[in-house]
């Protein structure tokens, strides 16, 4: 089972893209972020052409939005709201083989990384609070429950995540706190990081690249945003891994390249 997650950063501006990743790569399922477009007007036409049959998106005008495309059958769908806000981030389809696949964009945290002056870093915070505690309940009513965890989480936390651990620790997806809470969540559920699996530290990996650099592949200042994480009992099935970084040398791309992970299920 392929699976691939991918901030797109507007899913009809970019909708060409998507259908150019989709033939070359044949993923099984592919998770967007940031659809940047409400519900009636996602693009299922193209989907349903390039062979992704089963969707669920959950999207809004304008910002966030996250959705699953598939060629597999859904045997359920579900959404989680956090927060008491209804930004559409989060979505979930299950699969025949019993599978959950979680998409999530975490939202970003704005510039300042204190809660006490910045709210969109104290909801950050809270965001990944709620989603460690709602976890935990899940995993309780169910331990032997399959899943497999993907998204936009808006943090790099391995110092093998960012181009400069050093520089980076006070700017907002790599401080101190956001790994904590990162990690908080991770040992919720005990998750493994796929891609981690597949391609161990020290090795650089990123998945992310500012638009502010003219030449980004040159100067390679990435940060490793994106994740594909799974429960503990699908330990060892990650086959492979890797980030596709050539999306992100085509025209007007996403800032984000898809991360793409093949399971033996």
């Amino acid at each position: 089972m392929k699976i691939v997650s991918w901030n797109i950063n507007s899913v009809r501006l970019r909708i060409e893209q998507v259908v150019k990743f989709l033939e070359e790569q044949q993923p099984d399922a592919l998770c967007l972020q940031e659809l940047k477009c409400p519900d009636e007007h996602f693009p299922h036409d193209a989907f349903e052409a390039a062979g992704y049959v089963h969707r669920h998106n959950h999207g809004m005008k304008s910002y966030n939005g996250v959705a699953i495309v598939s060629r597999l059958p859904f045997v359920e769908t579900d959404i989680k709201h956090f927060c008491g806000k209804e930004d559409r981030r989060h979505c979930m389809a299950k699969f025949e083989n019993g599978v959950e696949l979680h998409n999530f964009y975490i939202p970003a945290g704005g510039d300042e990384p204190d809660p006490a002056i910045n709210e969109k870093f104290a909801h950050k915070l809270s965001f990944v609070d709620e989603m460690t505690s709602w976890w935990a309940d899940r995993r309780a009513s169910d331990p032997n429950r399959k899943a497999v965890l993907v998204g936009d989480f808006n943090i790099a936390p391995s110092e093998n995540d960012v181009w400069s651990h050093k520089q980076l620790l006070r700017v907002v997806s790599h401080t101190p706190v956001e790994v904590e809470i990162l990690e908080k969540f991770r040992q919720s559920g005990d998750f493994i990081d796929a891609v981690r699996e597949v391609v161990p530290e020290p090795e650089k990996l990123f998945s992310w690249w500012s638009y502010r650099a003219r030449d980004w592949r040159a100067s390679n200042k990435g940060r490793r945003l994106d994740h594909v994480w799974m429960t503990p009992n699908m330990a060892g099935t990650a086959r492979t891994a890797s980030v596709y970084d050539l999306a992100r040398d085509w025209e007007k791309p996403s800032d984000h390249a898809p991360v793409v992970v093949e399971f033996n299920l």
